[in-house]
């Protein structure tokens, strides 16, 4: 028994001593780890800065033709003649496609002839009237059976004339989708007909800057597909504001002299309104936007010549391309971190990277390249 009591004494004298030192290894570990500096990270930084800004609208529109319309014929036939190529442009007035009308030209020498016989009678009717040996009675019957020829010949001809065709405004073709000897359904598509300068921009607004638009305002548009701007004026304004959207649509009129801008494509629509206001901006890239607060690291020295950053809440106002203005919390020429904020903590020591290629782009108004 005494022999088993010192046993039992000696193995919790054994593993008490083990956990001891496992508990001053622990510590001592943790200590370490409190104790040892934290790594500088590496950022990128600049100053806030001043700049001019003009209240601006902007909105995303598509393009469409001042007149642009499927052409058809009002009535039926075989193709006999195709005048146009696809793509090529055309003049008001000019002939495109003619239908076969044979049998419509047949008829109509049968009404001309036809009219001359009533306008004959018509003729030795009046004639015989005068000389009283007709009652004037006859004479209305003579004239209607000879105005009602001339209608039937009008008619015909009318007939004969919606056979051909023809380009109701001058404008550029489409792609052909008739072929020569097939029948033509009456309103069965022949050819799309566009004109493509000036041409429109259909875009929509909210119904708050109702008052900051009017006609002949001009807008500016960036058409990505092109990389270039263009300008234009506002030509038309709902009278109305949609009340699902609670939006207003617009229309503006833009130049295009060299066709390349074509209806269904899209711009981008920035209108300026007011006066230029001068405002505080940074990259958007130094600002860590969160649910309960918008925050930037500002950049500072301490005592001993090391690089801190701090952090700061911010009021944010309005983005313009890569910048964001900044409402409250910044003072013009602090020197805020654009980069790496996801491994900053407050007081955290830093090292700034000024190489060109590594920094934020801060362009209010980018133009990437149109590849």
């Amino acid at each position: 028994m005494k022999r088993m009591i010192i046993m039992l004494l000696g193995v919790g004298v054994l593993f008490g001593g083990v956990f001891g030192f496992k508990a001053f290894v622990g510590g001592k570990i943790d200590e370490f780890f409190d104790n040892m500096p934290a790594p500088v990270a590496t950022i990128t930084a600049t100053e806030v800065r001043e700049d001019a800004w003009v209240e601006r609208l902007e909105a995303v529109g598509s393009f469409s033709a001042v007149q642009g319309t499927t052409l058809t014929t009002e009535v039926g036939g075989i193709v006999r003649e195709i005048r146009f190529d696809s793509g090529s442009s055309v003049e008001a007035g000019e002939e495109l496609l003619v239908l076969d009308s044979e049998t419509d030209q047949a008829r109509l020498r049968s009404l001309e002839a036809a009219e001359r016989l009533a306008r004959v009678e018509l003729e030795r009717t009046q004639r015989l009237v005068a000389q009283r040996n007709l009652p004037e009675a006859d004479l209305p019957r003579r004239q209607s059976e000879a105005d009602q020829a001339a209608a039937a010949v009008a008619e015909q001809r009318a007939r004969i004339r919606q056979k051909t065709l023809r380009a109701p405004f001058s404008g550029e073709l489409g792609i052909r989708e008739v072929s020569l000897g097939e029948y033509l359904a009456p309103g069965q598509a022949v050819v799309s007909l566009q004109t493509r300068d000036p041409i429109h921009l259909d875009f929509t607004l909210s119904e708050r800057h109702v008052a900051r638009i009017e006609n002949g305002q001009t807008i500016t548009v960036r058409v990505d597909s092109e990389g270039r701007d263009l300008d234009g004026r506002i030509l038309a304004i709902a009278p109305a504001v949609r009340e699902s959207t609670r939006s207003f649509a617009v229309q503006a009129e833009i130049a295009n002299p060299d066709g390349v801008i074509k209806p269904g494509m899209f711009g981008r629509v920035r209108i300026e309104t007011g006066e230029p206001r001068t405002v505080r901006v940074v990259p958007q890239s130094a600002i860590r936007f969160n649910p309960y607060g918008n925050i930037v690291f500002v950049l500072a020295e301490n005592d001993s010549g090391d690089l801190l950053v701090s952090q700061r809440f911010v009021q944010t106002g309005t983005r313009r391309g890569d910048l964001v203005e900044v409402v409250q919390g910044l003072e013009p020429g602090e020197r805020i971190a654009t980069s790496g904020l996801l491994k900053l903590r407050n007081q955290a020591r830093v090292k700034v990277n000024d190489e060109p290629s590594l920094q934020p782009p801060a362009d209010a108004d980018p133009r990437p390249d149109n590849t």
